[in-house]
Protein backbone atom coordinates (compact mmCIF):
# COMPACT_ATOMS: atom_id res chain seq x y z
CA UNK A 1 0.00 0.00 0.00
CA UNK A 2 1.18 3.57 -0.73
CA UNK A 3 1.39 5.87 2.11
CA UNK A 4 -2.28 7.18 2.82
CA UNK A 5 -3.13 10.90 3.09
CA UNK A 6 -5.50 12.01 5.63
CA UNK A 7 -8.25 12.61 2.95
CA UNK A 8 -11.56 10.59 3.28
CA UNK A 9 -12.50 8.48 0.40
CA UNK A 10 -16.00 8.38 -0.49
CA UNK A 11 -17.72 5.61 -2.45
CA UNK A 12 -21.31 5.61 -3.51
CA UNK A 13 -22.96 2.19 -3.93
CA UNK A 14 -26.04 1.01 -5.43
CA UNK A 15 -27.22 -2.75 -5.19
CA UNK A 16 -30.95 -3.63 -6.54
CA UNK A 17 -30.93 -7.13 -5.06
CA UNK A 18 -30.42 -9.52 -2.55
CA UNK A 19 -27.65 -10.96 -4.32
CA UNK A 20 -25.56 -7.56 -5.17
CA UNK A 21 -26.28 -6.30 -1.66
CA UNK A 22 -23.81 -9.54 -0.44
CA UNK A 23 -21.39 -8.00 -3.03
CA UNK A 24 -21.79 -4.31 -1.64
CA UNK A 25 -21.13 -5.71 1.79
CA UNK A 26 -17.53 -7.55 1.49
CA UNK A 27 -16.66 -4.82 -1.24
CA UNK A 28 -17.57 -2.47 2.29
CA UNK A 29 -15.95 -4.14 4.32
CA UNK A 30 -12.52 -4.97 2.16
CA UNK A 31 -12.44 -1.11 1.46
CA UNK A 32 -12.49 -0.49 5.06
CA UNK A 33 -9.99 -2.72 6.51
CA UNK A 34 -7.91 -0.89 3.34
CA UNK A 35 -8.99 2.27 3.81
CA UNK A 36 -10.20 2.35 8.08
CA UNK A 37 -11.82 5.65 8.95
CA UNK A 38 -11.27 7.17 5.99
CA UNK A 39 -13.97 5.32 4.08
CA UNK A 40 -16.91 6.96 3.58
CA UNK A 41 -19.81 5.19 2.14
CA UNK A 42 -23.27 6.32 0.74
CA UNK A 43 -26.44 4.76 -1.71
CA UNK A 44 -28.52 2.20 -1.99
CA UNK A 45 -28.38 -1.06 -0.26
CA UNK A 46 -29.98 -3.63 1.46
CA UNK A 47 -29.78 -5.42 5.33
CA UNK A 48 -25.72 -6.68 4.82
CA UNK A 49 -24.88 -3.20 3.10
CA UNK A 50 -27.04 -1.44 6.09
CA UNK A 51 -25.00 -3.77 8.14
CA UNK A 52 -21.59 -2.45 7.16
CA UNK A 53 -22.60 1.14 7.84
CA UNK A 54 -24.76 2.25 4.48
CA UNK A 55 -27.43 4.62 4.86
CA UNK A 56 -29.58 3.43 2.04
CA UNK A 57 -31.38 6.07 0.20
CA UNK A 58 -34.40 3.72 0.00
CA UNK A 59 -35.49 0.16 0.67
CA UNK A 60 -33.64 -2.42 -2.18
CA UNK A 61 -37.28 -3.90 -2.46
CA UNK A 62 -38.59 -0.97 -4.73
CA UNK A 63 -36.05 -1.76 -7.09
CA UNK A 64 -35.43 -5.77 -6.97
CA UNK A 65 -37.77 -7.17 -9.94
CA UNK A 66 -37.27 -9.52 -12.34
CA UNK A 67 -38.93 -10.02 -15.43
CA UNK A 68 -40.57 -8.02 -18.25
CA UNK A 69 -43.97 -7.70 -16.86
CA UNK A 70 -43.52 -7.00 -13.16
CA UNK A 71 -40.84 -4.13 -14.20
CA UNK A 72 -43.69 -2.81 -16.25
CA UNK A 73 -45.74 -2.91 -13.56
CA UNK A 74 -44.04 -1.05 -11.08
CA UNK A 75 -42.32 0.83 -13.96
CA UNK A 76 -43.15 4.66 -12.82
CA UNK A 77 -41.33 3.88 -9.15
CA UNK A 78 -38.28 1.94 -10.92
CA UNK A 79 -37.65 5.24 -13.02
CA UNK A 80 -38.13 7.68 -10.02
CA UNK A 81 -35.78 5.37 -7.85
CA UNK A 82 -33.28 5.21 -10.54
CA UNK A 83 -33.95 9.80 -10.85
CA UNK A 84 -33.15 9.81 -7.48
CA UNK A 85 -30.54 7.77 -7.51
CA UNK A 86 -28.38 9.62 -10.27
CA UNK A 87 -29.06 12.83 -8.37
CA UNK A 88 -27.68 11.61 -5.16
CA UNK A 89 -24.46 10.26 -6.83
CA UNK A 90 -23.60 13.32 -8.55
CA UNK A 91 -24.53 15.62 -5.83
CA UNK A 92 -22.17 13.28 -3.41
CA UNK A 93 -19.40 13.66 -6.31
CA UNK A 94 -18.03 10.29 -4.95
CA UNK A 95 -14.42 9.67 -5.47
CA UNK A 96 -15.87 6.52 -7.14
CA UNK A 97 -19.38 5.21 -8.16
CA UNK A 98 -19.64 1.38 -7.99
CA UNK A 99 -23.07 0.07 -9.40
CA UNK A 100 -23.90 -3.69 -8.76
CA UNK A 101 -25.54 -6.14 -11.11
CA UNK A 102 -29.77 -4.78 -11.65
CA UNK A 103 -28.35 -3.83 -15.20
CA UNK A 104 -31.37 -2.44 -16.14
CA UNK A 105 -31.36 -0.12 -13.62
CA UNK A 106 -28.22 0.90 -12.86
CA UNK A 107 -26.93 1.20 -16.21
CA UNK A 108 -29.15 4.28 -16.60
CA UNK A 109 -27.84 5.49 -12.91
CA UNK A 110 -24.51 5.52 -14.58
CA UNK A 111 -25.16 6.93 -18.07
CA UNK A 112 -26.80 10.06 -15.92
CA UNK A 113 -24.19 11.00 -13.67
CA UNK A 114 -21.29 10.27 -16.62
CA UNK A 115 -23.27 12.75 -18.72
CA UNK A 116 -23.55 14.81 -15.56
CA UNK A 117 -19.62 14.08 -14.52
CA UNK A 118 -17.69 13.29 -17.40
CA UNK A 119 -14.53 12.33 -15.35
CA UNK A 120 -16.26 9.65 -12.66
CA UNK A 121 -14.62 6.56 -12.09
CA UNK A 122 -17.59 4.41 -12.68
CA UNK A 123 -16.96 0.88 -11.26
CA UNK A 124 -19.38 -1.80 -12.89
CA UNK A 125 -19.46 -4.79 -10.61
CA UNK A 126 -21.24 -8.28 -12.53
CA UNK A 127 -21.26 -8.33 -16.12
CA UNK A 128 -24.95 -8.02 -17.69
CA UNK A 129 -25.88 -11.20 -20.26
CA UNK A 130 -24.00 -10.27 -23.45
CA UNK A 131 -23.00 -13.44 -24.07
CA UNK A 132 -26.89 -14.29 -23.90
CA UNK A 133 -28.44 -11.71 -25.56
CA UNK A 134 -28.51 -7.76 -26.54
CA UNK A 135 -24.77 -8.10 -26.88
CA UNK A 136 -24.43 -4.18 -28.29
CA UNK A 137 -24.21 -3.42 -24.47
CA UNK A 138 -21.08 -4.65 -24.20
CA UNK A 139 -19.97 -1.64 -26.41
CA UNK A 140 -22.50 0.45 -24.51
CA UNK A 141 -21.62 0.33 -21.01
CA UNK A 142 -17.90 0.76 -22.53
CA UNK A 143 -18.88 4.52 -22.59
CA UNK A 144 -19.51 4.90 -18.84
CA UNK A 145 -17.70 2.36 -17.14
CA UNK A 146 -13.94 2.57 -15.53
CA UNK A 147 -13.81 -1.03 -14.96
CA UNK A 148 -16.20 -4.17 -15.40
CA UNK A 149 -15.84 -6.83 -12.40
CA UNK A 150 -16.77 -10.11 -14.09
CA UNK A 151 -17.78 -12.78 -11.53
CA UNK A 152 -17.66 -15.53 -14.80
CA UNK A 153 -14.12 -16.83 -16.26
CA UNK A 154 -15.19 -16.60 -20.07
CA UNK A 155 -16.45 -12.54 -19.31
CA UNK A 156 -13.14 -10.81 -19.85
CA UNK A 157 -12.74 -12.53 -23.01
CA UNK A 158 -16.41 -12.10 -24.03
CA UNK A 159 -16.07 -8.60 -23.31
CA UNK A 160 -13.06 -8.19 -25.55
CA UNK A 161 -14.74 -9.81 -28.24
CA UNK A 162 -17.60 -7.39 -28.12
CA UNK A 163 -15.81 -4.17 -27.99
CA UNK A 164 -16.59 -4.00 -24.01
CA UNK A 165 -14.91 -1.82 -20.97
CA UNK A 166 -11.89 -3.10 -19.54
CA UNK A 167 -12.64 -6.13 -17.71
CA UNK A 168 -11.23 -7.98 -14.60
CA UNK A 169 -12.73 -11.44 -13.51
CA UNK A 170 -12.86 -11.34 -10.04
CA UNK A 171 -14.25 -14.57 -9.10
CA UNK A 172 -17.56 -15.99 -8.07
CA UNK A 173 -18.18 -15.12 -4.50
CA UNK A 174 -19.77 -18.59 -3.79
CA UNK A 175 -16.17 -19.94 -3.69
CA UNK A 176 -15.49 -18.46 0.00
CA UNK A 177 -18.39 -20.51 1.06
CA UNK A 178 -17.81 -23.85 -0.37
CA UNK A 179 -16.90 -25.82 2.28
CA UNK A 180 -19.74 -24.63 3.91
CA UNK A 181 -22.04 -26.10 1.07
CA UNK A 182 -20.55 -29.23 0.56
CA UNK A 183 -20.45 -33.12 2.45
CA UNK A 184 -17.14 -33.84 3.77
CA UNK A 185 -17.64 -37.66 3.09
CA UNK A 186 -19.06 -36.77 -0.77
CA UNK A 187 -22.52 -36.72 -1.96
CA UNK A 188 -23.29 -40.57 -1.17
CA UNK A 189 -27.04 -41.55 -1.56
CA UNK A 190 -28.34 -42.83 1.73
CA UNK A 191 -28.55 -47.22 1.24
CA UNK A 192 -31.79 -48.61 2.38
CA UNK A 193 -33.55 -47.71 5.24
CA UNK A 194 -30.82 -45.61 6.57
CA UNK A 195 -32.80 -42.44 6.11
CA UNK A 196 -34.95 -41.13 3.65
CA UNK A 197 -33.88 -39.16 0.48
CA UNK A 198 -33.47 -35.73 1.14
CA UNK A 199 -34.61 -33.30 -1.60
CA UNK A 200 -33.77 -29.20 -2.02
CA UNK A 201 -36.18 -27.39 -3.24
CA UNK A 202 -35.20 -23.73 -4.30
CA UNK A 203 -38.49 -22.06 -6.08
CA UNK A 204 -36.45 -18.45 -6.05
CA UNK A 205 -36.47 -15.14 -4.51
CA UNK A 206 -38.80 -13.04 -6.30
CA UNK A 207 -42.60 -13.16 -5.92
CA UNK A 208 -42.96 -13.61 -9.77
CA UNK A 209 -40.40 -16.53 -9.95
CA UNK A 210 -42.33 -18.33 -7.16
CA UNK A 211 -45.80 -17.82 -7.67
CA UNK A 212 -44.89 -19.24 -11.29
CA UNK A 213 -42.76 -22.31 -10.48
CA UNK A 214 -44.85 -23.40 -6.70
CA UNK A 215 -47.69 -25.27 -7.82
CA UNK A 216 -45.36 -27.57 -10.93
CA UNK A 217 -42.49 -28.08 -7.87
CA UNK A 218 -45.74 -29.24 -5.63
CA UNK A 219 -46.54 -31.87 -8.14
CA UNK A 220 -42.92 -32.70 -9.13
CA UNK A 221 -42.51 -33.41 -5.27
CA UNK A 222 -45.44 -35.83 -5.09
CA UNK A 223 -44.31 -37.63 -8.38
CA UNK A 224 -40.92 -38.26 -6.69
CA UNK A 225 -42.10 -39.24 -2.86
CA UNK A 226 -44.40 -41.92 -5.06
CA UNK A 227 -41.40 -42.92 -6.56
CA UNK A 228 -38.73 -42.78 -4.02
CA UNK A 229 -41.06 -43.86 -0.41
CA UNK A 230 -40.06 -41.34 2.41
CA UNK A 231 -38.98 -37.82 1.39
CA UNK A 232 -37.68 -34.86 3.35
CA UNK A 233 -38.37 -31.82 1.63
CA UNK A 234 -36.19 -28.62 2.68
CA UNK A 235 -37.13 -24.89 0.87
CA UNK A 236 -34.89 -22.24 2.11
CA UNK A 237 -36.71 -19.07 1.88
CA UNK A 238 -36.34 -15.28 1.83
CA UNK A 239 -38.18 -13.38 4.15
CA UNK A 240 -40.08 -11.20 1.60
CA UNK A 241 -41.66 -13.93 -0.13
CA UNK A 242 -41.74 -16.63 2.86
CA UNK A 243 -45.72 -16.00 3.20
CA UNK A 244 -46.32 -16.47 -0.29
CA UNK A 245 -44.27 -19.77 -0.29
CA UNK A 246 -46.24 -20.92 2.95
CA UNK A 247 -49.63 -20.18 1.23
CA UNK A 248 -48.45 -21.80 -1.69
CA UNK A 249 -46.90 -25.22 -0.37
CA UNK A 250 -49.90 -25.71 2.22
CA UNK A 251 -51.53 -28.10 0.26
CA UNK A 252 -48.12 -30.25 -1.54
CA UNK A 253 -48.54 -33.89 -0.77
CA UNK A 254 -45.23 -33.74 0.93
CA UNK A 255 -45.08 -30.45 3.34
CA UNK A 256 -41.32 -28.95 2.78
CA UNK A 257 -39.64 -27.92 6.26
CA UNK A 258 -39.76 -23.99 5.12
CA UNK A 259 -36.13 -22.58 6.78
CA UNK A 260 -34.85 -19.15 6.66
CA UNK A 261 -31.40 -17.71 7.10
CA UNK A 262 -27.95 -18.07 5.35
CA UNK A 263 -26.86 -20.69 7.82
CA UNK A 264 -29.88 -22.68 7.29
CA UNK A 265 -29.57 -22.47 3.51
CA UNK A 266 -26.28 -23.95 3.76
CA UNK A 267 -26.92 -26.69 5.82
CA UNK A 268 -29.61 -27.51 3.34
CA UNK A 269 -27.27 -27.15 0.89
CA UNK A 270 -24.86 -29.92 2.81
CA UNK A 271 -27.71 -32.56 3.65
CA UNK A 272 -29.36 -32.93 0.74
CA UNK A 273 -29.55 -35.46 -1.72
CA UNK A 274 -30.45 -33.16 -5.01
CA UNK A 275 -32.05 -30.22 -5.90
CA UNK A 276 -35.28 -28.81 -7.84
CA UNK A 277 -34.52 -25.38 -8.61
CA UNK A 278 -35.52 -21.89 -10.46
CA UNK A 279 -33.11 -21.14 -13.19
CA UNK A 280 -30.85 -18.39 -12.07
CA UNK A 281 -27.57 -17.92 -10.24
CA UNK A 282 -28.55 -20.42 -7.70
CA UNK A 283 -27.29 -23.21 -10.47
CA UNK A 284 -23.85 -22.04 -10.14
CA UNK A 285 -23.80 -22.48 -6.42
CA UNK A 286 -25.40 -25.81 -6.46
CA UNK A 287 -22.89 -26.71 -9.22
CA UNK A 288 -19.80 -25.39 -6.81
CA UNK A 289 -21.64 -27.25 -3.68
CA UNK A 290 -21.63 -30.69 -5.84
CA UNK A 291 -24.89 -31.23 -5.79
CA UNK A 292 -27.02 -32.61 -8.76
CA UNK A 293 -30.07 -30.66 -9.53
CA UNK A 294 -32.34 -30.26 -12.68
CA UNK A 295 -33.74 -26.33 -12.91
CA UNK A 296 -37.24 -24.98 -14.38
CA UNK A 297 -38.40 -21.84 -15.18
CA UNK A 298 -41.65 -20.27 -16.58
CA UNK A 299 -41.49 -17.19 -18.42
CA UNK A 300 -44.02 -14.58 -18.13
CA UNK A 301 -46.45 -13.79 -21.12
CA UNK A 302 -44.01 -10.92 -22.02
CA UNK A 303 -41.17 -13.23 -21.78
CA UNK A 304 -42.22 -15.61 -23.72
CA UNK A 305 -42.62 -13.05 -27.38
CA UNK A 306 -38.87 -12.09 -26.99
CA UNK A 307 -37.29 -15.88 -25.41
CA UNK A 308 -36.74 -16.60 -28.99
CA UNK A 309 -33.79 -13.79 -29.58
CA UNK A 310 -31.55 -15.74 -26.64
CA UNK A 311 -28.69 -16.86 -28.22
CA UNK A 312 -25.04 -17.10 -28.13
CA UNK A 313 -23.87 -13.91 -30.29
CA UNK A 314 -22.40 -14.59 -33.64
CA UNK A 315 -18.85 -12.92 -32.10
CA UNK A 316 -18.86 -15.41 -29.31
CA UNK A 317 -20.06 -18.95 -30.65
CA UNK A 318 -16.08 -19.99 -30.63
CA UNK A 319 -15.76 -18.98 -26.92
CA UNK A 320 -19.57 -20.15 -25.89
CA UNK A 321 -20.49 -23.72 -27.32
CA UNK A 322 -23.58 -24.56 -25.30
CA UNK A 323 -27.11 -22.84 -25.46
CA UNK A 324 -28.12 -22.99 -22.10
CA UNK A 325 -29.78 -21.06 -19.29
CA UNK A 326 -27.82 -22.55 -16.55
CA UNK A 327 -24.51 -20.97 -15.58
CA UNK A 328 -22.89 -24.61 -14.62
CA UNK A 329 -23.38 -25.14 -18.69
CA UNK A 330 -21.71 -21.94 -19.66
CA UNK A 331 -19.23 -22.52 -17.51
CA UNK A 332 -18.40 -25.86 -18.49
CA UNK A 333 -19.17 -25.33 -22.20
CA UNK A 334 -21.28 -28.78 -21.73
CA UNK A 335 -24.91 -29.54 -20.77
CA UNK A 336 -24.40 -30.90 -17.35
CA UNK A 337 -27.69 -30.36 -15.69
CA UNK A 338 -31.36 -30.60 -17.73
CA UNK A 339 -33.72 -27.26 -17.45
CA UNK A 340 -36.69 -27.54 -18.22
CA UNK A 341 -38.01 -23.68 -19.54
CA UNK A 342 -41.74 -22.76 -20.21
CA UNK A 343 -43.77 -25.22 -21.91
CA UNK A 344 -41.13 -28.03 -20.91
CA UNK A 345 -41.57 -26.72 -16.85
CA UNK A 346 -44.37 -29.77 -16.13
CA UNK A 347 -44.21 -32.45 -13.36
CA UNK A 348 -44.44 -34.81 -16.02
CA UNK A 349 -41.00 -34.05 -17.20
CA UNK A 350 -39.05 -32.67 -14.26
CA UNK A 351 -39.39 -36.09 -12.28
CA UNK A 352 -38.08 -38.52 -14.41
CA UNK A 353 -35.00 -36.55 -14.65
CA UNK A 354 -35.28 -35.49 -10.85
CA UNK A 355 -35.47 -39.71 -10.15
CA UNK A 356 -32.61 -40.18 -12.10
CA UNK A 357 -30.35 -38.27 -10.02
CA UNK A 358 -31.79 -39.65 -6.76
CA UNK A 359 -30.81 -43.36 -7.77
CA UNK A 360 -26.83 -44.30 -8.38
CA UNK A 361 -26.30 -44.04 -12.12
CA UNK A 362 -24.83 -42.72 -14.70
CA UNK A 363 -26.72 -39.06 -14.57
CA UNK A 364 -25.98 -38.60 -10.85
CA UNK A 365 -22.40 -39.36 -11.45
CA UNK A 366 -21.72 -37.41 -14.52
CA UNK A 367 -23.26 -34.47 -12.87
CA UNK A 368 -21.14 -34.73 -9.85
CA UNK A 369 -18.34 -35.63 -12.06
CA UNK A 370 -19.22 -32.50 -14.22
CA UNK A 371 -19.20 -30.02 -11.62
CA UNK A 372 -16.00 -30.51 -9.91
CA UNK A 373 -14.56 -29.55 -13.48
CA UNK A 374 -16.99 -26.48 -13.33
CA UNK A 375 -15.50 -25.28 -9.47
CA UNK A 376 -12.03 -25.82 -11.24
CA UNK A 377 -12.39 -23.80 -14.09
CA UNK A 378 -14.27 -21.02 -11.73
CA UNK A 379 -11.08 -21.19 -9.69
CA UNK A 380 -8.51 -20.96 -12.77
CA UNK A 381 -6.23 -17.58 -12.59
CA UNK A 382 -7.51 -16.74 -9.00
CA UNK A 383 -5.03 -16.14 -6.36
CA UNK A 384 -6.83 -14.60 -3.79
CA UNK A 385 -10.27 -14.85 -2.74
CA UNK A 386 -13.11 -12.93 -4.91
CA UNK A 387 -14.06 -10.25 -2.09
CA UNK A 388 -9.96 -9.56 -2.50
CA UNK A 389 -9.67 -9.28 -5.68
CA UNK A 390 -12.52 -6.85 -6.23
CA UNK A 391 -11.79 -4.63 -3.57
CA UNK A 392 -7.80 -4.28 -4.91
CA UNK A 393 -9.12 -3.25 -8.42
CA UNK A 394 -10.88 -0.37 -6.84
CA UNK A 395 -8.42 0.47 -4.81
CA UNK A 396 -5.89 0.67 -8.05
CA UNK A 397 -8.48 2.66 -9.32
CA UNK A 398 -8.93 5.24 -6.31
CA UNK A 399 -5.01 5.20 -6.70
CA UNK A 400 -4.51 3.89 -3.42
CA UNK A 401 -3.20 0.26 -3.85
Amino acid sequence: MKAASEEDVSVFLVAGEPSGDQLGARLMRGLSTALGARARFSGVGGPAMTGEGLASLFPIADIAVMGIGPVLRRLPLILRRIRETADAAIAARPDVLVLIDSPDFCHRVAARVRKARPDQKIVLYVSPTVWAWRPGRAKKIARFTSRLLALLPFEPAAHRLLGGPATTYVGHPFVERIEEVRRPEGRMLPTAGERPLRLLVLPGSRRSEVTRLMGVFGATVGRIAAAVGPLEVVLPAVEHVRGEIERLAADWPVAPRIVAGEVEKFRAFREADAALAASGTVTLELALAGLPFVACYRLDGIGRLVKHVLDVPKPLRGLLKVRSALLPNIVANERLAPEFIDEDCTAEKIAPALLDLLRPGEARARQIAGFEGVDRIMREGLAETPGATATRVVLELLGEA
